[in-house]
């Protein structure tokens, strides 16, 4: 496989030490002209090219930089000051003015809040709880990234089967039209048959223009859920539950030597079947899918145990719940330790000194904490009412998605089923049209079921493999290619030093340029 993949999913994100590794591994994918992209492939590309995944991560450094912050209420605080005073004035025994002047002084503190009765604890846990909620904001990010370019592999699947439908079947009605024009010039058809033969023939070349642009279209749909602009051009492998064979199963509709002998045709007279190749669609060749494992019941109970959104959602609760006792505890006082150190210095002596204290202090508003409080239940009543609607819509999203695939899952053999019997009817109808029993609509009403019935059959499988992407989806079914925050929690950092990098190259080259520029000037 063609294909430059270079991941930031790899464990020197986990390593401190291998950062400069890291940078080097961060580049934009780039896809090679004739590559051969398999499903897999794709979800790796999307993984490292989605600014989604990378908001998300931002997202995640802030929510673990905002525990830092709330647990550095523990943390004591330093103040250090230096200063330089001179006063001036008036004696009160009227015996002239005076000057006092402080040499520069120097003063430092140490503050340490030694309790608050358990406003810092209920922020360091409602900080923490937000953590937990931005990590599984990053697995949701993940998972709709991969089910986006799911959705639209399946598309480039579904429209390049369509097309090759549209393709063989201009090469049907080529030979058709080949064939009824020498039966026209020898007598044996109207010229009925003839214009019908010819428009059947414009019909279908319209038609595959029309799949050659919704090929297109998915391919730059593909590409977006990719997020890779200017992909040159590349094709994509089947999957297990999207393999169609390829359709290029070389066919003749009819026996000419066989039908000669019936009409008792001169022997010069050829068929088109020898000027142009008629070919079938063997679509069916080889596809088999496993049925979906597990029961609906079992899906659901499957969804509520991995669904990212869920947890984000109940870690959010209980951030909430945090932030109501934070809320309540306002008028609770501050217990803080203090020790300070001043110097300071004046013409007629020094002064110097240490000071230990420790202060109980409170201050709030009444009336402006209780509806802090009113609007900080409001807001957990909020989150509570967000996780029932969760639960409620995953239940009934599932059971939608599982109907559609159950139902897809037993379509599928019957339609299989109706595409050999319209190719049957096809062959059966061609061979009664070429001995004369029967007429050219009913050659061409046995083409177009043919075709509708291959169509059918694979917008089936199409849609199958949406239903179950869907439903996977929903479910939040573990994934072959998925990435865990972990993974990559020092991104941000590897950026930093990127960007650094790049800003010091440019430095240089500015630098370089402007010693080649005075070489010349000399």
């Amino acid at each position: 496989m063609k294909i430059k993949i270079r991941t930031f999913l790899v464990v020197i994100l986990m390593i401190t030490g291998l950062q400069v590794q890291a940078v080097q591994t961060i580049q934009a994918i780039q896809i090679e002209k004739g590559s051969a992209l398999s499903l897999n492939d794709c979800i790796k590309i999307a993984l490292n090219n989605s600014p989604v995944i990378k908001r998300s991560i931002f997202n995640y450094d802030i929510a673990v930089s905002s525990v830092g912050v709330a647990k550095s209420a523990y943390f004591p605080s330093l103040s250090l000051g230096v200063g330089y005073n001179q006063n001036f004035g008036e004696r009160s025994n009227g015996r002239g003015s005076y000057q006092s002047r402080t040499l520069p002084g120097f003063d430092a503190s140490l503050s340490q809040l030694l309790w608050n009765f358990g406003k810092a604890d209920a922020n360091i846990r409602m900080e923490k709880f937000n953590r937990i909620a931005a990590e599984f904001d990053f697995d949701e990010a993940v998972l709709t990234t991969i089910f986006n370019v799911k959705l639209q592999y399946y598309a480039v699947l579904a429209a390049r089967s369509l097309m090759e439908v549209e393709r063989l079947n201009v090469q049907i009605n080529e030979r058709n039209y080949q064939r009824t024009l020498a039966y026209y010039e020898e007598g044996i058809r109207s010229k009925i048959d003839l214009v019908n033969a010819e428009v059947n023939l414009s019909d279908s070349k319209i038609s595959l223009v029309r799949a050659e642009n919704t090929y297109k279209n998915a391919i730059v749909s593909l590409n977006n859920a990719m997020y890779v602009a200017y992909a040159p051009e590349y094709s994509i492998t089947n999957t297990e539950t999207f393999n169609l064979a390829n359709p290029y199963v070389p066919m003749s509709l009819t026996h000419i030597d066989h039908y000669k002998k019936l009409l008792k045709l001169p022997n010069d007279i050829s068929d088109a079947v020898y000027a142009v190749k008629a070919e079938k669609g063997d679509f069916l060749k080889n596809y088999t899918f496993e049925k979906y494992p597990f029961t609906f019941e079992k899906s659901v109970e499957i969804a509520k145990e991995n669904r990212p959104d869920l947890k984000a959602l109940q870690a959010t609760v209980k951030a909430m719940q945090q932030y109501v006792l934070l809320t309540k505890r306002q008028y609770l006082p501050d217990l803080t330790g203090n020790v300070g150190y001043s110097y300071a210095n004046t013409r007629l002596y020094n002064d110097n000194g240490m000071n230990i204290s420790v202060n109980l202090s409170s201050t709030f508003n009444i009336k402006q904490v209780k509806h802090e409080v009113d609007i900080a239940n409001a807001q957990l009543n909020l989150a509570k009412t967000e996780v029932e609607l969760l639960n409620q819509n995953l239940y009934f999203d599932i059971q939608s998605a599982y109907v559609d695939m159950i139902q897809l899952e037993k379509q599928i053999p019957l339609l299989e089923t109706n595409v050999r019997q319209t190719l049957e009817n096809l062959e059966l109808a061609d061979g009664r049209y070429m001995v004369g029993l029967g007429d050219y609509i009913q050659l061409q009403d046995a083409r177009v079921n043919y075709n509708n019935a291959q169509s059918s059959y694979i917008q089936a499988v199409y849609n199958y493999n949406v239903a179950r992407a869907t439903l996977e989806r929903e479910i939040a079914l573990p994934q072959e290619n998925t990435l865990t925050v972990e993974e990559i929690q020092d991104y941000s950092k590897v950026l930093k030093k990127q960007e650094k990098q790049e800003a010091k190259a440019a430095k240089k080259a500015k630098k370089d340029s402007k010693k080649e520029n005075k070489k010349d000037n000399v």
